[in-house]
């Protein structure tokens, strides 16, 4: 089986901006890029996030989590991957985030729908087939997502690298309603 064959549809819309005109993807977000120089002015804001907070969330395109969260710029850090889970590079970006700018709270993020679900580590085998070499990262799939957001704050709560591991709270969002559901730990 190629790996390609998990891509989803392509989109039955026209492409906008300069993809339609015959430009990438990629030169309709440097165009979009000088328009927001424009008008840009200089926040004066530190790296440090103002709410003090970290969130860690799946990377799927349907997660507005500023706007599901009413967050502003600089109030927090966002850590995206396949399925917000807490692998090695997340615990990297967490004690960073917390023992050099100074976080304290962790919001972990999964969602209804997601790709992983659907996923095995079959794909790992599957990509070894077709490059000739193994991933060294898993996939991290997994059946169910509740299950999966208790996991990963277990990664957090335990890791000796982080110092604030009080505050871990973990949700599911609802693609359909935005709604978060929180998931309550079996700790």
């Amino acid at each position: 089986m190629s790996t390609s064959a998990h891509l989803p549809a392509e989109p039955s819309v026209a492409p906008t901006g300069a993809a339609r005109t015959g430009g990438t993807v990629t030169d309709r977000l440097i165009d979009a890029n000088h328009r927001y120089a424009d008008a840009f002015t200089d926040p004066g804001m530190d790296a440090r996030p103002v709410l003090r907070v970290a969130v860690v969330a799946c990377m799927d395109a349907r997660l507005d989590l500023h706007g599901a969260l009413g967050l502003a710029l600089g109030d927090c850090h966002t850590i995206r991957n396949a399925g917000g889970v807490v692998t090695d590079d997340v615990i990297r970006s967490l004690t960073i985030s917390q023992r050099a700018l100074g976080t304290r709270s962790v919001v972990l993020i999964h969602h209804t729908g997601c790709g992983l679900e659907s996923l095995t580590e079959e794909f790992r085998h599957d990509l070894e087939i077709e490059v000739g070499q193994r991933p060294s990262w898993a996939v991290e799939s997994f059946r169910d997502v509740d299950q999966d957001v208790r996991q990963s704050m277990r990664r957090v709560r335990t890791s000796p690298f982080l110092v604030h591991t009080d505050d871990i709270r973990g949700f599911v969002f609802d693609v359909k309603t935005g709604l978060l559901r929180e998931i309550e730990t079996s700790d």
